[in-house]
Formats: C-alpha cells, structure tokens, sequence
C-alpha cells in the first residue's frame, strides 16, 4: 500500500476516534445535565407522602452502600484522613446533612422549576466565598453579571405570583440558605480538602448523613410508612440511585475530560431542563416572563463564569 494511502487512513482512523470520543463526552454531558435536571422534581414527589427530613435520610441511606462498593471496588479509605477529621464533620452536617432537609423543605412550599433556578445561584455564591477565603479577584464583568442574576431571580419570583407568605418565603430562603451552605463547603474543601479523593469525601459523609437525618425524622416527623405512595419511593430510589450515584460518577469522570470552566456551565443549563420538566409534570404553562427572566438570570450567571477582563488580560 502506497505510504500516501497509509496516512491517509491514520489521518482518519484518528478523526472517528476523536469525533467518538466527542460524542461520548457530550452524551455524559446531557446526562448529568438531566439527572441533575430531574433531580428537583424528584425531590417534589418525594416529598409528597414522606416528610422532609425522613425524605433526605432515606435518600441517601439508598445511595450509601453502592458509594460504599464504589469505594471498595476503586480501593479507596471511607476514612479521612486523622488530622481532617474536623472537615469530615463539617462536609457531613454543611454539604449533606442540612442543606439536603432544607432543599426538601423548599420545595414542599415551592416549584421544582423555580427550586432549580435558585440553586442555581450557587456558583455565585462560590465566587464570593473565593473572594473571601481564597482572596481570589473578582472582576467588574462578574459583579456585573451577579447584579443581571439576582435582578433576574427577583423579577422570576416576582412574576411567578409568589406573595411570599411564611410558608412561601420560608422555602425559598430555605433553599437559597442551602445553596450558600454548598457553595461555603465548596470553597472550604478547594482550601482545607483538596487532597482527599473525590469517593472518600462522599462515601461516610452520605452514610452518617442518611442516619443522622432519618433518625430525626422519626424523631420528629413520626413518619406513616404504609401511607408513602409508590411514587414516592420511586422518587426516592430515584434520587438516590441515579441522580446521587450516576450523577456523581459521570460528573467526575467528565472533570478528566472537560476544563473546569466549561463543566461549570452544567449549573447554568440542568435548570432549563428542570423548569421544562417541573412544568410538564405540573401542569403548569411557561410564560414568556419566566422564560425571559430565566434566560437572563442564567445569562447573567454565566458572565460570572466567564469573566471579560480576565480573558482580554491573557491575550494581551
């Protein structure tokens, strides 16, 4: 064979490997994508027929033991190490144990759809914890990208009809409060925990976790077992099989493929996916305002992932 024809099919033996190896990275990409997506509305029917702290202990109680064999099978410690063990209680009650009770609580007073858009905030709230704690900059863009976002999220609740009685601003400052408290865990772990394995730092935090709040939610919810719906439990083995494991395992595997920045954006795009389907499942119609407000807000958010000054600074 011809050397010219030797190369020639090198030159396309690589071109399908590498357009394979994109498409298999996009498809993990719309999966975690949607099992974050669905994982709001999951949380809804969980909470229908199962108490809010009873909800997240059971959720992760489903989830501990195939964390467990991950960590078994990979050969990696449950333990962290001794001298960290103060940020093995801290990952425990600020990561897991309360944000996840006060998500449920949310949204048992508030949508799916608009539960996903406020914790969409979150990486916000990471960039001003950095700032803070890690005395990283921050840029004009991205102040103004935070102002476009939370003007954006003011107009959506606004538009929404929500008139933020107790119950209804009870929820949401529940569920902003947990992304803050995710978005604090984020920045200490960057700073005191980046040595410990992304499986270590899960595994026994959502086992402790799963125990500490199931038992105070049949402390204090007395949860009815007979009267859980099906759909419940669905939501739940749902929540803790594929949204908490799967959606775990793809996203790390996707932080070997992907630049940080660019797997960032799976916070601005899994709400899209959340609204579209917490509207679906009830029934309620996508007004233009919300899909306006909601481009916005997420636009905005976006801005503060991608920050002007920054780039222009590099090139020059």
């Amino acid at each position: 064979m011809p050397m010219s024809a030797v190369l020639e099919n090198t030159t396309k033996t690589k071109t399908q490997k590498q357009w394979l190896a994109g498409l298999v990275t996009s498809m993990m990409f719309l999966i975690v994508c949607l099992s974050w997506g669905t994982t709001w509305l999951g949380i809804k029917i969980a909470v229908e027929s199962v108490p809010p702290l009873t909800s997240a202990g059971l959720r992760f109680l489903i989830a501990f033991p195939l964390f467990l064999c991950f960590a078994l099978v990979r050969r990696e410690p449950i333990l962290f190490p001794r001298e960290s063990r103060w940020f093995f209680v801290f990952v425990t009650l600020s990561y897991f144990s309360v944000p996840y009770y006060l998500l449920n609580y949310g949204e048992m007073h508030v949508s799916s759809g608009l539960t996903a858009l406020l914790f969409s905030c979150m990486p916000v709230f990471i960039l001003i914890f950095s700032a803070l704690f890690l005395r990283e900059r921050i840029y004009f863009s991205q102040v103004v990208g935070i102002g476009i976002g939370f003007g954006s999220l003011y107009m959506i609740i606004k538009s929404q009809g929500l008139h933020l009685d107790h119950a209804e601003l009870f929820g949401v400052l529940a569920i902003l409060t947990a992304a803050i408290m995710h978005a604090l865990c984020y920045v200490i772990t960057k700073q005191k925990g980046s040595a410990i394995s992304v499986i270590t730092y899960n595994t026994l935090p959502i086992g402790i976790a799963g125990l500490m709040l199931f038992v105070a939610g049949l402390w204090f919810e007395t949860p009815t077992f007979e009267n859980i719906t099906l759909r419940s439990w669905s939501a739940l083995f749902y929540l803790g099989l594929v949204a908490s494991v799967g959606g775990f395992i793809v996203y790390f595997m996707l932080l070997k493929r992907l630049s940080p920045i660019i797997l960032s954006f799976v916070f601005i795009i899994f709400p899209v996916f959340a609204v579209i389907i917490g509207a679906w499942y009830e029934g309620v119609e996508i007004s233009r305002d919300l899909m306006l407000y909601s481009a916005i807000l997420l636009a905005g958010f976006a801005i503060t992932k991608l920050p002007v000054e920054k780039f222009l600074a590099k090139k020059n």
